[in-house]
């Protein structure tokens, strides 16, 4: 054969490059490791299911407290807690945001929240209250927490401030 002189010569193949991983072939112990654990899921609602319900005195009312003072003060929109309430407290929430029961007489004055007091007086449900501090004056919040839905996610069925 002869060579063409207007033709290419074929490019060179590069070199093989080695890579840091070993070369594993299939059906290796780590296949079979994975094979022997069970899978866990990876959704932190999933993972929870099976465990017990979780304890609402862990926090739960005193982070809704505040939220909520948060709310009725002005320096949150009440949509933000929409789904953590139920209809009937939504209604409840905006007439008290509307009414202004914690409007501060300043501007810039922040609340002051003093301890949250709850308790449990059914086993599916939580009261709380407590007392806010806004400027000269003192005022008190008191809601209840029940799971509801599928998920018994825990959400505000009840509002009262003074």
């Amino acid at each position: 054969m002869t060579a063409c002189p207007n033709r290419a010569a074929p490019p060179l193949a590069p070199p093989a490059v080695l890579s840091a991983r070993p070369y594993r072939p299939r059906g290796t112990a780590r296949d079979h490791r994975a094979a022997a654990e069970p899978r866990r899921p990876r959704h932190p609602r999933t993972a929870c299911a099976d465990g017990p319900a979780p304890d609402p005195r862990g926090g739960l009312s005193t982070r809704f407290a505040h939220r909520l003072v948060e709310v009725l003060t002005g320096s949150r929109p009440s949509g933000q807690l929409l789904r953590h309430t139920t209809l009937d407290c939504y209604g409840q929430l905006s007439a008290l945001v509307r009414a202004g029961t914690l409007r501060g007489t300043r501007g810039g004055e922040r609340p002051r929240l003093g301890p949250v007091h709850d308790r449990s007086p059914a086993p599916g449900a939580v009261e709380a209250c407590v007392r806010v501090d806004l400027g000269g004056r003192h005022h008190m919040v008191a809601f209840r927490l029940e799971p509801r839905g599928p998920s018994g996610q825990w959400q505000c069925t009840a509002v009262e401030a003074r």
